[in-house]
């Protein structure tokens, strides 16, 4: 195993050996430290063995001075695990609390020490090599790890849980023995769909039990490699097991922040480098599992998580909350979502009888009841074979955000929600998931949008100007429902099979929400190719051709490794995030809608694969396809704006405003998108007509996508006047404003360049890693 890879390359290691064995259920108890920044506690692994079998995953321990056969055995951990037989749904799992903080190890929070220093946490700890009668024998277990403190590995007795003899064949646990633990996590990972209530609560009582043996453990840049003296199959080492671990300030998966109230707030994203940062997991999209995790976090904070609850907090003690969801979806690690602040749930000023009928919960009858053959997947308390979840269209949903955003919310977002969901479902049919919460994630969010189970965190530039860009982007996220979360690809270089679908979606999804006749959707549809064309060819021109390949791995697309590790290609790169190809070059619509039935005919597999997905550039068919198109309606009268201004820029006379008003005609936004990218491509606009320009179409007050534009002028030009919405842009909408920090650089301009390096003073602190990192190379 390569344990000194370049945490700066390009390609981003999936190292967990998933064909050996494969983790079915995470159990997570931790605490949320907001005064260290720091996320704590134990997470639980119950295991069923891959179809694989192997001795070992490395190379055969030659010498004790090994790197890759330094194994720790931490010293025992200051609080003890609660005992199962006093196990209670109100319990804790262990004493390791930061509400009414008790003992507690600090060992490595100052962030000085990586993983290969100090893998446990623990100054103390002790070093051993087993290089004696089993060594390499020894089967090992690999887990994605990054930025973690691991305290503890230990096997879980899962054998001293009352009852717990119900899974096994024996009527009275005698002799408890390996096998006999093993026999009892394979009985209760495979209890069937109808039983997965009881099986949940297995899971917990499970998570509670005593250990049974410390395991020795090692980490390296990018995972955790634990292993059993003696244990030499994956079908021998123990399928339960429990890590103590925390996380660090610095890990890539957790955001620590402030909110746009100037509250404390964390949340998670599993991007760029999965959730391997905030609990050790198996990273491969092929390793399904399901999870439950209880939170806890001081009284004044909601915990948000991606779970089929609609969680409701549970006081333990003055001060102090805890807060549980579960999953029965089988789903990637790195879809487990966690937001923790002080956000307030945004309820409309008034509701309707229909919208109460419409967002009623499922009875638990009705839960209950499954058809049975109708789905091909695996099994699991599936909604599409709920006859009851077919007809409900619009599913029960909350809403949350800081305070200071409850007018915006209320104004924009709360009256979208329903008729999104309604249109999506009049698409596409039962919601794959039961519930759904949506957060306003803070400034720094790198992203106008991201969908998890259950939630979906949008970012404050949706909340400005009209509804449009608003219910776009609820649609798009909306469409990942079906299309990344429950449809995902088996390799993550793939974004094109969710984000390409979901852009199509959007605009389908966003027609019926408006409730357009059929030439109104085709208008706007046609528009907004219109504009992601422009967008393709500017991506295309201005970014290197490795990065426009949307199935890197060609051929090899999900192949593995014989352990199941694998790679992310360009997963490193900070310049990925930035991307936008795999939403722009979008063949399905033109697929689906522009090729005549005996064309579309001629396509093949292969030849998809070819033109769109392994070639970088435009595919000659998309060309062709929009060069014999005609300009639609929308996009014409836009054309005929833009001449108005031309004009008047050339020609410039004093006009009084109303007048100005009345000489133009009012756009829909994306209208004004393609008109002010238009007028981006003039050489010359003075400053009476920029002037006239913002005033016509009250620019300052549009959505973002607008005001982006906006900005592009204001800088090209050099129109100073404007200067303060460019540094507006930059503080409130991070996650669109990269690319104006490389214009303002670019022009050589000492003004502008110091408006550049003061909104990053200004955010820097703040600002999500990728982003910082690409705009400081930009800068200095």
């Amino acid at each position: 195993m390569d344990t000194k890879l370049d945490p700066s390359r390009d390609d981003l290691p999936l190292m967990a050996n998933t064909s050996h064995i494969l983790v079915k259920h995470y159990v997570l108890d931790l605490d949320v430290d907001f005064e260290s920044q720091i996320i704590e506690g134990t997470i639980v692994l119950f295991f069923e063995s891959g179809k694989k079998q192997s001795r070992s995953t490395k190379e055969p321990c030659r010498t004790e001075s090994n790197e890759a056969c330094r194994f720790r055995m931490p010293e025992p951990c200051h609080s003890p695990v609660t005992d199962t037989r006093t196990f209670s749904p109100k319990t804790r799992s262990n004493d390791f609390t930061i509400c009414g903080k008790g003992e507690k190890d600090t060992s490595g929070k100052d962030g000085n020490h990586d993983n290969r220093e100090q893998a446990s946490g623990i100054s103390s700890s002790k070093y051993c090599c087993d290089t004696g009668n089993h060594g390499s024998e020894d089967f090992l277990l690999v887990l994605d790890c990054c930025d973690l403190s691991v305290l503890k590995v230990e096997e879980v007795d899962v054998a001293a849980v009352p009852g717990i003899e119900k899974l096994t064949r024996s009527p009275k646990l005698t002799v408890v023995s390996e096998e006999l633990r093993n026999q009892i996590v394979c009985e209760l990972v495979t209890l069937p769909a109808d039983r997965w209530r009881e099986q949940l609560d297995y899971y917990a009582r499970c998570s509670q039990a005593p250990g049974c043996g410390e395991l020795l453990f090692d980490t390296d840049t990018w995972s955790l490699q634990i292993r059993k003296t003696g244990a030499q199959t994956a079908t021998d080492f123990p399928h339960a097991i429990r890590i103590r671990y925390s996380t660090k300030p610095q890990g890539r998966s957790v955001t620590w922040t402030s909110d746009q109230s100037g509250r404390p707030c964390v949340y998670t994203m599993g991007s760029p480098i999965n959730n391997r940062a905030l609990f050790p997991c198996q990273e491969p999209p092929v390793a399904m599992s399901t999870w439950q995790a209880t939170v806890r976090a001081a009284a004044s904070f909601v915990v948000l998580m991606s779970g089929e609850n609609s969680a409701k907090p549970t006081q333990l003690r003055e001060g102090c909350s805890s807060w549980h969801y579960y999953v029965t979806m089988p789903m990637p690690a790195s879809t487990f979502t966690i937001a923790v602040g002080s956000w307030t749930e945004m309820k409309p000023e008034t509701c309707s009888s229909n919208d109460l009928a419409a967002e009623r919960s499922l009875s638990p009858s009705e839960a209950d009841f499954r058809y049975v053959g109708i789905c091909g997947h695996m099994e699991y308390p599936c909604r599409f074979q709920n006859p009851s979840a077919t007809t409900q269209e619009i599913i029960p949903h909350r809403v949350f955000a800081p305070l200071c955003l409850k007018g915006a919310c209320q104004e924009t977002l709360l009256q979208l929600v329903p008729p999104c969901l309604s249109a999506a479902h009049r698409v596409l049919g039962t919601h794959p998931f039961s519930r759904l919460d949506i957060l306003i994630v803070p400034s720094n969010f790198p992203s106008l949008g991201m969908a998890s189970p259950h939630i979906i965190f949008l970012s404050q530039s949706v909340l400005t100007g009209n509804s449009h860009l608003c219910g776009t982007r609820l649609c798009h996220e909306i469409a990942h429902a079906w299309f990344g979360l429950a449809i995902g690809a088996r390799d993550w270089t793939e974004e094109w099979l969710s984000e390409g679908f979901a852009t199509h979606l959007e605009d389908v999804f966003w027609a019926k929400a408006q409730q357009l006749d059929p030439h109104e959707a085709q208008e706007q549809q046609e528009l907004k190719a219109c504009l992601r064309w422009c967008r393709l060819q500017d991506e295309v021109r201005n970014s290197p051709e490795e990065m426009q390949v949307l199935r890197p791995n060609k051929e090899k697309t999900g192949h593995v490794s014989d352990s199941g590790s694998s790679v992310v290609k360009h997963g490193l790169n900070p310049e990925k995030v930035f991307m936008q190809v795999h939403y722009l070059k979008d063949f399905l619509q033109m697929l689906l809608e522009n090729i005549p039935e005996e064309k579309r005919l001629e396509l093949s597999v292969e030849n998809i694969f070819r033109d769109w997905l392994e070639s970088s550039g435009i595919p000659q068919p998309l060309q062709r396809e929009r060069q014999a198109g005609a300009e639609c309606g929308l996009a014409r009268q836009v054309s005929v704006e833009v001449e108005k201004w031309i004009r008047m820029n050339r020609r410039p006379r004093k006009r009084k405003r109303r007048e100005t008003e009345k000489l133009f005609e009012k756009l829909l936004p994306d209208q004004l998108v393609l008109l002010l990218e238009h007028l981006l491509e003039q050489k010359t606009l003075n400053p009476r007509t920029l002037q006239s320009l913002e005033r016509a179409y009250r620019l300052t007050q549009q959505d973002a996508e607008v005001r982006h534009r906006w900005c592009e002028l204001i800088i090209k030009h050099k129109y100073t006047k404007a200067y303060k919405d460019v540094e507006r842009f930059l503080q409130e909408d991070q996650a669109m404003g990269i690319y104006l920090y490389g214009e303002l650089m670019v022009s050589e301009d000492s003004r502008q360049q110091q408006v550049a390096r003061r909104c990053f003073e200004l955010t820097k602190e703040q600002m999500d890693r990728s982003s910082a990192q690409v705009v400081a190379e930009m800068l200095f």
